[in-house]
């Protein structure tokens, strides 16, 4: 066991792991934040995305300990004092999710996104989704949810 010290969604958690957990199944199992979804296990379809210290990434390629002394958000971190935030409102009110499964990790791609970039083009949003699959929705509505945001934050 290797004992490590991380902050997900802003509350400060010092647990010991086994080395080899991944960071997607310590989130999941171990602090119960089960919106962050595990798909395909080898990082191709983006449900598992998180943000680590601002950063989109896969969290079945990252491993636990990677995160140690890092900050974590996962979906549910996003909204804050019962307010969502503008992607999640964006979703909603554009129709950008439909069986909802990729929908956790293309919040969370999205908001980093937006947090880099306030006014993202079209086309920057489509290659900032691009790691994420959806099966459902063809992305037009995505791309409206996000475009939604960015207009709602600016």
């Amino acid at each position: 066991m290797i004992s490590i010290a991380l902050s997900v969604n802003g509350v400060r958690h010092e647990v010991d792991v086994e080395p080899r957990t991944l960071l997607v199944d310590f989130l999941r199992d171990d602090l119960d934040l089960t919106g962050t979804k595990i798909g395909c296990d080898t990082s191709i379809c983006g449900a598992c995305t998180v943000q680590l210290d601002g950063r989109a990434v896969k969290s079945c390629t990252v491993l636990a300990v990677q995160a140690d002394g890092a900050s974590v958000t996962t979906v549910e971190g996003l909204e804050q004092g019962g307010k969502l935030h503008p992607v999640q409102e964006g979703f909603t009110e554009k129709h950008g999710l439909q069986c909802g499964f990729c929908t956790p990790g293309m919040l969370m791609t999205t908001s980093a996104l937006l947090a880099q970039n306030k006014n993202p083009s079209e086309q920057e949003i489509r290659e900032a989704i691009a790691g994420n699959l959806c099966r459902c929705t063809g992305y037009v509505n995505i791309v409206k949810a996000v475009q939604y945001a960015a207009e709602k934050m600016r």
